[in-house]
């Protein structure tokens, strides 16, 4: 009895480990390049470990992008209606436009956010290629 019992605790134990965390390999990630994205120029290359229509509508997360934006390209000047917008710059260079037309030179290490009703943009203005990761958190326009 004692064992039986000892496995049920166990087997919810990793249930409820499964249901907090999950690891995206990368050759996992779901490949999406996108075409002028946002209105901007050239293409945004995208590996996701999910697209915002994938998540439970109870995920605040609903998508997660490695993305890559070759030099002279750009996420074009857009707005947020529903959700917010962060992107972390691993690597390369660029300028940010933000909410107010104002526009910020970025690098390795920044971190910029497009909070719900706000616009924002990125170009790569750099010789090498802009790679950020981009979160969108809060509702999937519809």
């Amino acid at each position: 009895m004692k064992k039986i019992l000892l496995l049920v605790v166990v087997v919810n134990l990793v249930m409820v480990s499964c249901a907090f965390a999950d690891i995206f390999k990368e050759q996992d990630l779901i490949v999406l390049d996108k075409e002028k994205a946002g209105g901007g120029t050239g293409v945004l290359y995208g590996r996701y470990a999910f697209t915002r229509d994938m998540p439970p509508m109870e995920n605040p997360v609903r998508e997660i992008g490695w993305l890559t934006l070759k030099p002279g390209d750009s996420i074009g000047f857009h707005k947020h209606e529903v959700n917010e917008d962060v992107y972390i710059v691993i690597s390369g260079t660029g300028v940010f436009k933000n909410d107010d037309g104002k526009e910020f030179d970025v690098k390795a290490g920044d971190i910029t956010i497009a909070r719900k009703g706000q616009s924002h943009g990125l170009s790569n203005t750099g010789k090498e290629d802009l790679v950020i990761i981009s979160v969108i958190a809060g509702e999937t326009p519809k």
